[in-house]
């Protein structure tokens, strides 16, 4: 057996922690461990710092803590105490354990603290060589006994033993794992998860979706995550991805290969966006599965055609295609339908920069893209933009145009609301009804089309309509018969004066209650000019 490696480390410990280390005697031995370690070694900051500790059994484990603060033992079962340190910090402390298959899958596992287990022997049920680092507070070393530190300043991802193979949810955190740390991953571990691959369907759905959202929101080349999945054979199980191994482009509109490459590339280019790497892991999951499935429905809209006078592969269709593929991969992974639905316009409409800009279709295209935005849209047009080497990265000249024109719109950052809406068609004397819906439905319409841009010109719209005009005629003498004095005493000339006093107060920036305030007035002014 090879004697552990050990070098000098610099972790930094909260000091209400490490206080807690250098103090009490049944942390003697305690270590931190897994990613922490790993992450202290890569010069990354280390969120969350897990402590095993050894020599020690559970209950006097428990009482030691508890003099610290309040303790968590939800995971007697695991060995597991979390403490709530006096700044707030949260700490598990976990004992060493020994696990045994009993069963098949992720959860077929007997679990059992083993306070007598030796350094070496506890830190072997882990997945990798990387997360196997234990790192000794007190003398400020970090212990490899497996080989984690060359491999990790190799690049490369290497598991620890076979026991690696009873678990299959560590090949799919292998995957993330490759991508966020942008490793290679050794030969004899792209063996072994391919002679596993038929467990994927042993893993608990909310598992899947856990190592994606890792993969989404936390990757520094996601391409090594799917190459990752390709190598082992773990990809059959997204056919939707693997489904675009193959499939031609044009070489000269994609001088980079076929579709699968395409989105490799795409994907890269995408996290080295200024947008992804200052966006939250939300923004980050809904921009990483954009990008991933955009081109999801090239293999099935593929073809030659003649095209500029000459014979060419065109995907026509392929945007909408994609739609019902994305949202099949989305759930075969478990994403909820909260990321689903942002998701999924974006791949649809992620060609909108090829049709003229105008101000009637931008306008529209920012309701289409909903909840998502046209700025969100246009990271994902550039990352597919860029995804063409050796073409030159950047955003299309025809999405800096859609861009402009959505900025000048002010739908860029948001569809435009409703200038009419339920309430005003209330207080001008219509009752609630089916009817309010469709009135506000087709002024909304009118509004995307430019033929409405504020509520003085929604109501002149509602008046002069050829349909809903003679309904206010209607219903009018209710509101005009509720309106103050103040209202129907109103002369010709003040009338004007007032509306066009109103008129611009609510071009200019108001409060919420005072804006509500002058719109009521403006649609009690348009009650008496319908009279």
């Amino acid at each position: 057996m090879p004697s552990p490696v050990e070098e000098r480390l610099q972790l930094e410990i909260p000091p209400a922690l490490a206080e807690l280390l250098r103090t009490v005697p049944e942390l003697s031995q305690a270590y931190v461990v897994g990613g922490g370690v790993r992450d202290a070694v890569l010069g990354l900051a280390s969120k969350d710092l897990d402590i095993e500790v050894f020599g020690t059994d559970y209950e006097r484990l428990g009482r030691a803590l508890a003099r610290w603060g309040p303790t968590d033992r939800v995971g007697r079962a695991f060995g597991v105490i979390k403490l709530t340190l006096a700044d707030g910090e949260e700490i598990d402390f976990s004992m060493p354990r020994r696990d045994s298959k009993v069963g098949a899958g992720h959860r077929g596992f007997a679990v059992a603290p083993d306070p007598s287990l030796l350094p070496r022997d506890a830190a072997s049920r882990r997945d990798f060589t990387m997360n196997a680092l234990m790192y000794d507070p007190r003398r400020r070393v970090v212990t490899d006994h497996f080989g984690g530190l060359a491999d990790l300043r190799a690049g490369v991802l290497r598991h620890i033993g076979p026991a690696f193979m009873e678990d299959p949810l560590r090949v799919l955190r292998g995957m993330q794992f490759a991508a966020r740390f942008a490793l290679r991953t050794a030969p004899e571990t792209i063996e072994l998860c391919r002679s596993i691959a038929a467990s994927y369907h042993e893993l608990p759905l909310e598992r899947v979706r856990e190592e994606w959202l890792k993969w989404a929101s936390l990757s520094r080349r996601p391409s090594f995550g799917l190459r990752f999945l390709l190598d082992t054979g773990w990809l059959e199980h997204t056919p939707e991805l693997a489904a675009l191994i193959g499939v031609p482009q044009e070489p000269d509109w994609h001088p980079e290969g076929d579709v699968w490459m395409h989105t490799l590339h795409a994907l890269d280019a995408l996290v080295e966006l200024p947008e992804w790497q200052g966006a939250d892991s939300a923004r980050r999951n809904v921009w990483s599965f954009a990008v991933l499935l955009h081109d999801a429905g090239k293999p099935s809209c593929t073809r030659r055609d003649t095209k500029d006078g000459r014979e060419r592969v065109v995907s026509p269709g392929h945007d909408v295609a994609g739609g019902p593929l994305a949202a099949a991969f989305l759930e075969r992974i478990g994403v909820p339908q909260s990321v689903s639905q942002r998701v999924l316009p974006l791949v649809v409409e992620h060609m909108a920069h090829l049709q003229a800009a105008t101000d009637r279709s931008v306008r529209r295209l920012s309701v289409r893209v909903r909840p998502e935005t046209v700025h969100s849209l246009a990271v994902v047009i550039t990352a597919d933009y860029s995804g063409r080497p050796p073409r030159p990265a950047g955003a299309p000249a025809a999405l800096v145009t859609l861009l402009d024109r959505a900025e000048r719109l002010a739908v860029a950052a948001a569809a435009p609301a409703h200038v009419l809406s339920g309430w005003h068609l209330l207080e001008a004397g219509f009752e609630p009804g089916p009817e309010l819906g469709d009135i506000v439905r087709a002024a909304y319409e009118a509004q995307l089309d430019g033929a409405i841009t504020d509520l003085a010109g929604a109501l002149e719209w509602l008046r002069t309509h050829e349909r809903w005009g003679d309904r206010l005629s209607q219903v009018v003498p209710r509101a005009r018969a509720a309106l103050p004095a103040a209202f129907t005493e109103l002369s010709a000339a003040a009338w004007q004066a007032r509306w066009d006093e109103t008129v611009l107060a609510l071009s200019a920036p108001q409060g919420p209650a005072y804006r509500r305030e002058s719109e009521r007035t403006l649609v009690r002014l348009a009650v008496l000019r319908s009279g």
